[in-house]
């Protein structure tokens, strides 16, 4: 769709698309069911980027926060153990804590980071979120090498994981779960030969893992402990990855979604600037879908909501008309994230 009239945002058929995929999932996202609350968070934020979360009533925002709050694994009753505290991605392996799986029934921290985000942007006061039990569950993951586990159940533990922890970590205010000094150790570990940085020590640079590490160390105020060589190469891979939008990684295809995950890393070092624009937004308007709305990874394949919410993030990042500011670190609106520090001083008023 490389032309003219793709050139311009398609703001009506985008939220249209947020809102299907809030009503009902295609069968092509059956293999996600477990992870439903991550397409809720890539909706329902898009929506507000795209400044109309008011297309959804009132009564579907109240729906989507019960089911978020449903999600929410509490402390045994039986023990008190909140090691397995957080939100599930749905309800598909909600098994009772007296079942034989019971251990199934645990928070992941990406589902615990997206469906906070997504409860500070339909404008919850997160009182019925279990603060003191959810940073119990984030530090019972953390690793010794200072990484953490996505969850009890086991799976991978990486620079992803650091990061959503250390958002959970940042939204909720209490930094008691989360050992900075190991985390931020991990990170500069992962620092690369080209000053790119890995999921894990000794690993190829990535463009994601390189946001969540320096996305980190924004949140936790550490990026103070990169030395100026650290900085000046990170900003150099960085700016090469672009080629007209950005890859994830040198000899890969570009994908729109390196367009936040690479731009917002720019920005957080202050060197966005010294990007180009003008060829970010034409690529990332060349994989839009006018017609029915949304924007692919590449040009003339098929939209996803995951492609669609970091396409419009990138290019809230370089100041396109008609989309809110976003927050590069939490990855939410700036209205969003004025939000969650009015409940901080709340909280700190009630303490």
């Amino acid at each position: 769709m490389n032309n003219e009239e793709n050139n311009c945002l398609a703001h009506r058929q985008h939220v249209k698309y947020f809102m299907r995929f809030l009503n009902v999932l295609p069968s092509s996202l059956s293999s996600h069911d477990t992870t439903r609350v991550t397409i809720a968070y890539f909706s329902v934020v898009g929506l507000d980027v795209l400044g109309s979360i008011t297309s959804m009533t009132i009564d579907m925002q109240s729906r989507i926060i019960e089911w978020i709050y449903r999600l929410q694994v509490e402390p045994n009753k039986e023990t008190g153990d909140m090691t397995a505290c957080g939100f599930q991605g749905s309800s598909t392996i909600n098994m009772p804590f007296d079942s034989e799986k019971s251990q199934y029934r645990c928070g992941h921290l990406a589902m615990t980071y997206t469906g906070l985000c997504v409860l500070l942007t339909l404008g919850d006061d997160l009182s019925r979120v279990n603060r003191k039990a959810l940073v119990e569950g984030v530090k019972a993951l953390q690793r010794e090498e200072g990484n953490f586990s996505a969850t009890l159940s086991g799976c991978e533990s990486d620079m992803r994981f650091v990061y959503c922890a250390a958002c959970i970590s940042y939204i909720l205010n209490d930094w008691s779960g989360f050992d900075v000094k190991r985390a931020t150790d991990y990170i500069i570990n992962s620092i690369g030969y080209d000053y790119g940085i890995a999921q894990c020590p000794e690993l190829e640079s990535h463009g994601g893992t390189t946001f969540c590490a320096l996305a980190t160390l924004s949140l936790t105020n550490q990026l103070d402990k990169l030395t100026i060589e650290q900085i000046e190469g990170l900003k150099r891979w960085l700016l090469f990855r672009q080629i007209d939008g950005f890859q994830g990684r040198p000899n890969k295809p570009v994908d729109t979604c390196y367009s936040f995950w690479v731009g917002a890393s720019l920005k957080i070092l202050d060197a966005l600037h010294l990007s180009n624009f003008e060829s970010n937004k034409s690529y990332v308007y060349e994989t839009q879908d006018c017609v029915v709305g949304g924007f692919s990874k590449w040009p003339d394949t098929c939209t996803d909501p995951m492609h669609t919410y970091l396409g419009l993030a990138g290019l809230s990042l370089i100041g396109e008309n008609g989309l809110l500011e976003i927050v590069p670190t939490l990855n939410i609106t700036k209205k969003a994230h004025d939000h969650m520090k009015y409940l901080h001083q709340m909280w700190e008023t009630e303490s």
